[in-house]
C-alpha cells in the first residue's frame, strides 16, 4: 500500500520525555498484539485451544500466574532504580543513547511475537523481506546503485567492521589464488601487481571463472594462503577496538592493523596516510586496506573520506591500489541530511535552500556552524568505497541489537559465501540466500522489523531522517556553545570549560579546568571525579539532574594529536610529556528535543545548575 507521507512532526514520533505520547504508543501497541491474537485464533479454526478455563482455574495455574506477576514487579523494581535517563530533553549528555523511535520499538515487540530467524527463509519470510527492503535502503542512502549493491542488518558494528574485512581480506587474496587455478586470466602480471589489483578487476575476472569459483576460494585467504602476503590494514588512531579483533579473528594478525595519526582536529592525517603507504611500498608490503571513520567513537569527527579516495586514485595510477572500508556505525545515517526529496545528493549551493523548505533547522546559523566543504565533501564520497558499516541502533534511534553493513558491488558476496542446504536452497531467490553471506547463524527478524517500520515513517532523505539528524546536530551546537568559556566559580577558584575542538556531527567533547593551574595531573583527577558524580558511579541515577560520559586521550593510542588543545588549557609541552594523558568529558547529543530554542533554554540553566553541584563534588574529592 502506497500513500502520501504527510510533513514529519519529530514530536510525534518518540515516547515523549515525560511520557506524554503514551497514549498512542498503546493504542498502535495494543492493536499489534490484537491482531497477533486474532491470527493466532483464525488459523485453523476447527482446532481446539489447549488452555482450558478448568486449567486456568486451577490453583497451581493462579500460582504461577501470580508468581510470574511478582518476578515482573521485580524486573520493573530494577529497572527503574538502575536504568539511564537517556530519554530526557535535556539532561542526558552522555553515551550513544537516546529516545527511541516509537514505531521502532511497537515493531520490534510486535515482530518478537512471530519470533522469526532471519538465517533461514522458511522461518521468517515476511522479515527477511523486510531486511532485504532494508538493505537496499541503506544502500541508497549511501547512493550505491540500485541493483548493483547490497545490505544486510548484523548485530552490531563490530559485526559489521568484521565483515568488512572478511571482505577486503578475501578479495585481496583471490588474484593469488586464480594465478594457481586459472593462471592464463592473470598470465603476464607479478606478484606485486596481483597484490593491487582493483576490486573492480578482480570481480571482472572472477566473473569469467563461475565454474571454478570454490576452487579458486579454497586456495584463497578463506583456505588460509596467503595471509603473510597481503600487508597491512590502515585504520586512524581514532579506531573503535573492533578492528583490533577483527585482525585477531580473521587472522590478518594484530601486526597487521597499525594505525595512521590524526591530526589536532581528530581526522586521519592524510599526508601521513601517503607517506606510510609510500613507505610500505618501497618495501614492497602491499596495503591490504584504508579504514576511513565517519563519527569517530570517542569525538564524532568525520575523516576526509574524499582525500582518501583521491590519494587511491592517485596511487592507482602509480600501482598501487587499497580497499577502502567508512566505519560509519555511528555516523552513517547523516548522510539522510544530505539528500534531497528524490534522495539525490544536494548540491552544495543548493542546501540552504532544500533544508529550508524542509524545516531541517531551527535556526541556519547553526547549520553556518557546521556545515563544512570537508564535512560535505567527505559524505558525497562515501559513495565510492567499497563497504560501509552503519548502525541502525545508534543514529537510526532504532533499538539494541541493530548493526548493518553495505557493499557497493553485489558480486562481493561470492568472495566469502557459504551454503548451508538445511537452511536455505543454493541457487534460490535472495531472500532466502540471507546466511549464506553473514556471520551470524540465528538472527532476531524483529530487528528488521524495528528497522523497516523506522525507514517507512521516516524517509532516508531531508523529508524524515534528515529532520531528525538536523536537530541532533542543532542541539549539540547548542550545548557546544552553552560550553565555550562558561566559568564556574567554586571554593573561590575560578573553573572554565574548555570544549574540544567544533563538532563535524553532533558529539560535543570538553574538559574543565581550574584558571591559574598547570598541574595537568590535577585537571585530569577534577574530570574523572566530575564524571563520578555526573554518572552512575557516585550519582542518584534518578535523582541526578546531569550525566555525562569520559574518556582518556593517551599517547599510546594519540600520540601527540591531542598537544595542541591541551596547551590551549594553559599546559605546557613539557607538562603533556609528562603525564601524556588527558581525561576528556564527552557528550553524545542525540536528543530529538534540544535543538528547540525554548527547551534548550530552560535546560541550560538546569545544566549550570547541575554542573555547578557536580563540580564542588568533585573539588572537594
Amino acid at each position: 500500500m502506497s500513500y502520501q507521507i504527510p510533513e514529519i512532526d519529530l514530536k510525534a514520533l518518540f515516547l515523549g520525555h515525560k511520557g506524554e505520547n503514551v497514549d498512542l504508543f498503546k493504542e498502535v501497541l495494543l492493536k499489534m498484539v490484537d491482531e497477533h491474537v486474532g491470527w493466532r485464533q483464525n488459523y485453523q479454526t476447527k482446532d481446539m485451544p489447549v488452555i482450558t478455563p478448568f486449567d486456568k482455574s486451577k490453583q497451581s495455574f493462579q500460582d504461577t500466574s501470580n508468581h510470574m506477576r511478582s518476578v515482573f514487579n521485580e524486573l520493573s523494581c530494577k529497572l527503574r532504580s538502575q536504568s539511564m535517563p537517556w530519554h530526557t530533553a535535556g539532561r542526558f549528555w552522555g553515551h550513544m543513547n537516546s529516545e527511541t523511535l516509537m514505531p521502532a520499538i511497537i515493531a520490534y515487540s510486535a515482530a518478537m511475537l512471530w519470533n522469526g530467524n532471519n538465517v533461514a527463509y522458511e522461518s521468517s519470510p515476511g522479515t527477511s523481506q523486510m531486511e532485504e527492503e532494508v538493505g537496499h535502503q541503506l544502500c541508497k542512502m549511501m547512493s550505491y546503485k540500485a541493483g548493483e549493491s547490497w545490505g544486510h542488518i548484523c548485530a552490531d558494528g563490530s559485526i559489521a567492521n568484521f565483515e568488512g574485512l572478511w571482505y577486503a581480506r578475501n578479495m585481496k587474496s583471490l588474484p593469488l589464488a586464480i594465478r594457481e587455478i586459472a593462471p592464463e586470466y592473470v598470465q603476464g602480471k607479478s606478484e606485486w601487481e596481483l597484490l593491487n589489483m582493483s576490486t573492480e578487476e578482480i570481480l571482472d575476472i572472477m566473473d569469467q571463472l563461475p565454474e571454478k569459483l570454490d576452487e579458486i576460494k579454497s586456495r584463497s585467504a578463506r583456505g588460509g594462503y596467503h595471509l603473510p602476503k597481503l600487508g597491512k590494514w590502515l585504520i586512524p588512531q581514532t579506531k573503535h577496538y573492533s578492528w583490533l579483533k577483527a585482525g585477531d579473528v580473521l587472522g590478518v594478525g594484530l601486526d597487521a592493523v597499525e594505525a595512521v595519526d590524526v591530526d589536532s582536529s581528530y581526522r586521519m592525517d592524510i599526508a601521513k596516510l601517503e607517506a606510510r603507504i609510500r613507505e610500505l611500498a618501497a618495501q614492497h608490503i602491499p596495503v591490504l586496506g584504508v579504514v576511513g571513520v565517519v563519527g569517530s567513537t570517542e569525538e564524532g569527527q568525520i575523516d576526509h573520506i574524499h582525500k582518501i579516495v583521491a590519494l587511491r586514485e592517485k596511487l592507482r595510477r602509480e600501482g598501487i591500489y587499497f580497499y577502502i572500508h567508512v566505519d560509519a556505525a555511528y555516523g552513517g545515517y547523516a548522510r539522510s541530511i544530505f539528500l534531497d526529496e528524490n534522495d539525490q545528493f544536494i548540491d552544495y549551493d543548493k542546501i540552504d535552500e532544500v533544508y529550508e523548505r524542509n524545516h531541517v533547522f531551527t535556526d541556519m546559523k547553526l547549520k553556518e556552524q557546521w556545515l563544512t566543504d570537508d564535512v560535505y565533501n567527505a559524505f558525497k564520497a562515501m559513495s565510492q568505497v567499497e563497504s560501509i558499516t552503519i548502525d541502525p541502533h545508534k543514529m537510526g534511534y532504532i533499538p539494541y541489537a541493530a548493526g548493518a553493513i553495505v557493499i557497493r558491488d553485489i558480486r562481493m558476496r561470492d568472495a566469502i559465501s557459504y551454503f548451508a542446504t538445511y537452511v536455505f536452497e543454493k541457487g534460490a531467490d535472495i531472500p532466502a540466500l540471507l546466511g549464506a553471506y553473514i556471520m551470524e547463524g540465528s538472527k532476531a527478524g524483529a530487528t528488521a522489523a524495528a528497522v523497516w517500520t523506522a525507514h517507512r515513517v521516516l524517509p532516508l532523505n531531508v523529508t524524515g531522517y534528515g529532520k531528525l539528524m538536523g536537530a541532533s546536530i542543532e542541539g549539540a551546537f547548542r550545548f557546544y556553545n552553552f560550553l565555550k568559556g562558561k566559568k564556574f566559580n567554586v571554593n573561590g577558584k575560578t573553573i572554565t570549560a574548555y570544549p574540544l575542538a567544533k563538532p563535524d556531527f553532533n558529539m560535543v567533547d570538553y574538559v574543565f579546568n581550574v584558571e591559574g593551574n598547570t598541574d595537568l595531573e590535577v585537571t585530569n583527577k577534577l574530570n574523572h571525579d566530575f564524571f563520578d558524580y555526573s554518572s552512575y558511579v557516585k550519582g542518584d541515577l534518578y535523582g541526578n539532574k546531569f550525566f555525562t560520559s569520559h574518556t582518556d586521550f593517551a599517547v599510546p593510542d594519540y600520540g601527540n594529536s591531542p598537544l595542541e588543545y591541551v596547551q590551549s588549557l594553559g599546559f605546557t609541552k613539557e607538562e603533556w610529556e609528562r603525564v601524556e594523558k588527558v581525561t576528556i568529558l564527552r557528550a553524545c547529543a542525540l536528543s530529538p528535543y534540544a535543538h528547540d530554542p525554548e527547551v534548550f533554554d530552560y535546560y541550560a540553566a538546569e545544566l549550570e545548575e547541575a554542573i555547578q553541584e557536580n563540580l564542588t563534588h568533585a573539588m572537594n574529592e
